[in-house]
């Protein structure tokens, strides 16, 4: 079984592409026991975001991953394939401790990811699918990520696409104080936007969501009120500003919704900021006149202006990596040696029985114990060297001298004088 990851990201695939291979929470579970149940795949796991989605697999088939993930989202292997990268043993190490270490996110430093790495790494415990392989890789992961965040300042003054999207509204609006703010879901994006709203304080904060306890406890938190999904066509035209970032397969919100609103709000200007992936508001939404519409991309290329004083860290940490990396394949590489040594000892352990059976029947028979004790081993003697020297007197002659090293290094042999 070889360690391998394929995946898309905000770098490699552009919006409309990642939309199509997201794997919203609730079918994570079904699609990892789909992959391991129907494919030649041991061991999955998936991280999908709004900026990438990654399959982690222990496979002796590589390329099935790639089949998998193109046809479990009706498409073909070519469509994927050109933003699509495959990453193996060391590669995928590499990546994952990069990843979770914010030194491969759309923003150098976020610490999120972090945070979606262990809800994966849940996941597919919860599903099965997680192995010796996988398991190891990602608590490795975990105290990479640990390591870096705490020996460099690569998470200092961190910029997140919250931020990011508080600043275009200062730029638009004279002051945010004189807003009203709608936010329509309620997840950890919804939620870290809504706190760096809250700061500037809006005249209203409004939150919406398919669970109405889960709107209603971030109305409470930030002094908000709740409305339903279903009031969005009365309610759209009483805020400045819209936040969306839901788990719906669908555009909630489309062009003909926000036309109606621009009518009753007299065409003074909206505000929108999608932060889902796939997307929440229609593109055509974008094109109106009275809408300013930003993307995830949008947020994470001003979110990345400014970067330059983390940019430091960026080699302090790719140092610690690379040493952590080549560890980690160390222990894999020994790791894979196991069934090697399993039966080299096992031969062992054969021969030191039927010698101790064959000594023990001469005692038996009353043999000279010292004597019994002298050929027990130099049987073992022999038994032990035959190999190596059957080798070496048959070793073709421009390999002898390399075998006959790696003998002397294996068996500790001073050389002679």
């Amino acid at each position: 079984m070889q360690l391998f990851t394929i995946g898309v990201n905000h770098q490699t695939a552009p919006l409309a592409l990642r939309e199509q291979v997201v794997f919203h929470a609730d079918i994570v579970t079904q699609a990892l026991r789909d992959l391991v149940d129907r494919w030649p795949v041991k061991e999955a796991a998936i991280i999908s975001t709004c900026n990438r989605t990654e399959v982690y697999c222990a496979t002796a088939e590589p390329h099935a991953a790639v089949d998998w993930l193109a046809g479990y989202h009706h498409l073909r292997p070519q469509q994927i394939e050109p933003y699509l990268y495959q990453l193996p043993r060391e590669q995928a190490v590499k990546h994952a401790f990069r990843v979770a270490s914010g030194l491969d996110s759309m923003v150098l430093g976020e610490p999120q990811i972090l945070g979606q790495f262990k809800d994966a790494v849940r996941t597919a415990q919860a599903a099965g699918t997680l192995g010796w392989l996988l398991n190891k890789l990602f608590q490795r992961t975990f105290s990479v990520a640990k390591t870096v965040r705490s020996e460099t300042d690569i998470g200092a003054s961190t910029v997140s696409m919250a931020s990011a999207a508080v600043q275009l509204a200062e730029h638009i609006y004279p002051s945010i104080a004189d807003q009203n703010v709608l936010f329509i879901g309620a997840g950890e994006m919804v939620e870290l936007t809504a706190a760096h709203f809250a700061a500037h304080h809006p005249r209203r904060m409004t939150f919406a969501n398919r669970t109405p306890e889960r709107a209603q406890q971030l109305a409470e938190r930030f002094l908000g009120r709740t409305i339903t999904l279903n009031d969005l066509s009365t309610q759209l035209a009483v805020h400045d500003i819209v936040v969306a970032c839901t788990a719906s397969p669908l555009p909630i919100i489309g062009k003909g919704l926000i036309e109606s609103a621009l009518r009753a709000r007299k065409h003074r200007p909206m505000l929108m900021f999608d932060l889902a992936v796939p997307r929440d508001v229609e593109g055509e939404v974008g094109k109106l006149d009275d809408v300013f519409l930003y993307t995830v991309d949008d947020l994470g290329k001003i979110a990345r202006d400014g970067m330059d004083v983390r940019q430091n860290a960026v080699t302090q940490a790719e140092v610690i990596i690379e040493n952590q990396v080549t560890d980690f394949m160390h222990w894999l590489d020994n790791r894979e040696l196991v069934p090697t040594i399993r039966a080299l000892r096992d031969t062992a352990e054969r021969s030191r029985r039927h010698e101790l059976e064959r000594a023990l029947r001469r005692l038996g028979r009353g043999d000279d114990p010292q004597r019994v004790i002298e050929q027990l081993s130099r049987a073992l003697t022999n038994k032990f060297l035959h190999a190596p020297t059957h080798a070496l007197n048959h070793v073709e002659a421009e390999e002898r001298e390399e075998f006959a090293a790696l003998l002397t290094r294996l068996y500790q042999i001073k050389s002679p004088e």
